[in-house]
């Protein structure tokens, strides 16, 4: 059967010829339509996720940050980024997008396990998500907490420039905060979106350089047994040459002229005032001392350097040698810097085949060696000693060190006898192996090892500054002076990685409620200073820290009474390092004598205050912004308990501001300080 179709082109009928008849059939016409314009969705998880921080971990793609499938309460996504708290992204719109959506929430998988021994098992963290828009919040999911279902972020995000997706801790740490943006997308772009650096800063110098005028700064008391070798050199700024003297100084003691070192040895127990003097050709300062011989020890924070952060295991001989130089040279010394400390790397590794590093751990009579990297010990330490400084060294209560060198399990009593004979003044005691001895992880199982080390420590003949090293298990902030220790870690590794700022602020404002348990003898210690160059494995670089973070660091350390220890190259310390670790009105408020922590007595969105009373009555403050836009931050006289007018001082600046009364408040940039101390007025 034949079929013939014909059609008229023009109208609106088609005609078809089949089999002989005629089928006419009536046509409408087809409406002029536009073309489809595509709606652009760019997925998040397709951006450079290198630029996101993240607490712990680091954040993935279309999976939780553990690596396993993405789940809210139960409900599964396919696309997202997993990221934890604290985690900040910037992004660069690149002309403007019109929508971005998300469902967000604590991923499932909190319910894993412990990341420290010392961490109670949690069924969830808590956070809250919020999205800026060219320096304006957009959106906030509220504080979420685990197994809560996701909540839908649709942001406008037309005409903004650069977006922020923030996901906040909510205020009480960042264990199991492993958040997700879920099917996380930008929509109606005419281009893709890219991630960026957080906004660049300009180190600016805040701290005067010192007055050519003498001025005595450092701890104003001191700390010492009886019958131990005393050291302490008088930390004064000022032109040189320079002349010192002290009125009523102990039997025992004398006090070179030039070099304003005190030595000697006091046998009796006692509370000795001195008063110290510096004079040179511009002027004279005078100060008070306090000695106090007894068992105490540490009764201001320790203020000195590590290497860890900047030589790792490669410590050597000369590399101590070069950073107590640079202490004397940089003029550290002058502002109350005193220990020079080794940490992990100077002892035999066992079982290394490296020339260097391997060879026999200990001796006939079981007295620990040296790896030929530290050819004399005792050399070292007079050296260190001649300078007027201090030496620390570091060991393990386990059978090796973290990074398995020789540790002191059952060689404490060698160990102790063999470091003051070399003439160390400071132990770290680093748990590391010991976990494999320990029983448990119960007090009693935490505390013994560092019994045992110091009762070895106490029979020697000079005294040791006693660091616990073991990373805040058993909350060792409220036994750790049961055992001897004069400062103890509270946290685990500050670490080098690019969420350091995370890190300072979450160990920092951790110590909210731990003030009681710190004071003269005894204190709470967040890690080191990790400004200047800082590295892995010889491959420095300088800190990931902003200015304005570096800031908050030694701040917020200061505040918190905390050791002072730098752990930077001492030999590459510019202008702008030097000023944050020597300002003298900065470094009091860790140095004064009543020995009190700060705490948080306010917090209004990402303004967070932060106070301690000092000797003389005044009271030190940090007003600290945590998030990424600058804002104000306000302190009343009632959160401090104070009444009448204060007059405020900029401590940074070391300039007054002026009377203040019933509160005072400031503009503070992104993630940055202002420490001020307040005066009363009378």
């Amino acid at each position: 059967m034949n079929i013939v179709r014909s059609f008229r082109i023009k109208s609106f009928f088609v005609s078809v010829i089949v089999g002989g008849i005629i089928l006419t059939f009536l046509t409408l016409p087809t409406p002029a339509v536009e073309p489809v314009k595509s709606k652009n969705t760019v997925w998040l998880s397709s951006l450079n996720l290198s630029k996101m921080t993240s607490g712990w971990g680091k954040p993935e793609i279309n999976k939780a940050v553990q690596g396993k499938p993405m789940s809210i309460a139960g409900r599964k996504f396919d696309r997202g980024v997993g990221t934890h708290a604290n985690s900040i992204m910037y992004i660069d719109l690149k002309g403007g997008s019109r929508n971005f959506s998300a469902y967000v929430g604590v991923d499932d998988e909190v319910n894993g396990p412990r990341r420290f021994a010392s961490q109670k098992r949690s069924s969830g963290g808590s956070v809250e998500f919020r999205v800026y828009g060219d320096g304006k919040l957009l959106w906030k999911s509220g504080v979420m907490k685990a197994r809560e279902p996701a909540r839908k972020a649709n942001v406008d995000i037309q005409g903004v420039k650069t977006l922020i997706l923030i996901v906040d801790s909510a205020g009480d740490g960042i264990n199991y905060d492993h958040a997700n943006w879920a099917e996380a997308k930008f929509n109606g772009l005419s281009e893709k979106p890219q991630a960026i650096d957080a906004p660049a800063e300009k180190a600016v110098i805040l701290t005067p350089r010192p007055s050519p005028k003498p001025r005595i700064n450092g701890a104003r008391v001191f700390g010492v047994r009886p019958g131990s070798p005393f050291l302490f050199t008088i930390p004064a700024t000022g032109e040189r040459p320079m002349e010192f003297s002290a009125e009523g100084l102990p039997k025992g003691l004398k006090l070179d002229a030039k070099t304003g070192r005190i030595t000697g040895l006091i046998a009796k127990r006692g509370k000795y005032i001195v008063t110290l003097r510096a004079r040179n050709a511009l002027g004279e300062a005078v100060r008070e001392f306090r000695i106090v011989v007894g068992d105490k020890l540490a009764l201001t924070p320790p203020m000195g350097w590590n290497s860890w952060y900047c030589f790792f295991t490669g410590v050597t001989d000369e590399m101590m040698r070069a950073a107590a130089d640079a202490m004397v040279g940089t003029g550290m010394i002058n502002h109350g810097y005193t220990y020079v400390n080794i940490d992990d790397g100077w002892m035999v590794k066992p079982g290394s085949k490296n020339p260097v590093l391997g060879g026999e751990p200990r001796d006939a009579a079981g007295m620990i060696n040296t790896n030929r990297n530290f050819p004399d010990m005792k050399a070292l330490t007079d050296y260190i000693h001649s300078k007027g400084l201090k030496a620390g060294l570091y060991t393990s209560p386990g059978p090796l060190t973290c990074a398995g060198y020789a540790g002191s399990y059952q060689y404490e009593e060698q160990d102790a006898r063999r470091f003051a004979e070399w003439g160390f003044d400071f132990l770290k005691y680093d748990w590391c192996s010991y976990g494999r001895i320990a029983k448990d992880h119960s007090r009693e199982e935490l505390k013994k090892p560092y019994l045992v080390m110091k009762a070895a420590l106490d029979k020697q003949d000079r005294d040791f500054i006693y660091n616990l090293c073991q990373y805040g298990m058993g909350n060792v902030w409220e036994w750790g002076a049961e055992v001897g220790g004069h400062c103890w870690r509270t946290t685990g590794d500050l670490g080098i990685a690019t969420s350091l700022y995370n890190n300072v602020i979450t160990y920092g404002f951790l110590h909210d409620g731990k003030e009681q348990w710190a004071g003269p003898g005894h204190w709470n210690d967040p890690d080191y200073l990790l400004i200047g160059w800082i590295g892995w494995k010889g491959a420095l670089r300088p800190t990931p820290l902003t200015p304005n973070e570096q800031y908050t660091h030694v701040s917020l350390w200061c505040l918190l009474a905390a050791p002072l220890i730098f752990s930077g190259d001492m030999t590459k310390l510019d202008e702008f390092t030097l000023s944050l670790l020597t300002n003298d009105e900065v470094i009091e408020i860790d140095q004064d004598p009543l020995g009190r922590q700060a705490n948080r007595v306010a917090r209004d969105g990402d303004g967070q205050v932060w106070a301690k009373d000092m000797e003389d009555g005044s009271k030190a403050v940090g007003l600290f912004n945590v998030g990424e836009i600058e804002t104000t931050v306000r302190v009343r006289w009632s959160d401090l308990g104070i009444k009448g007018r204060q007059r405020v001082r900029d401590l940074w600046r070391q300039k007054d501001l002026g009377t203040f009364e019933n509160r005072f408040e400031t503009k503070v940039p992104r993630h940055g300080t202002v420490l001020i101390r307040l005066f009363p007025v009378k």
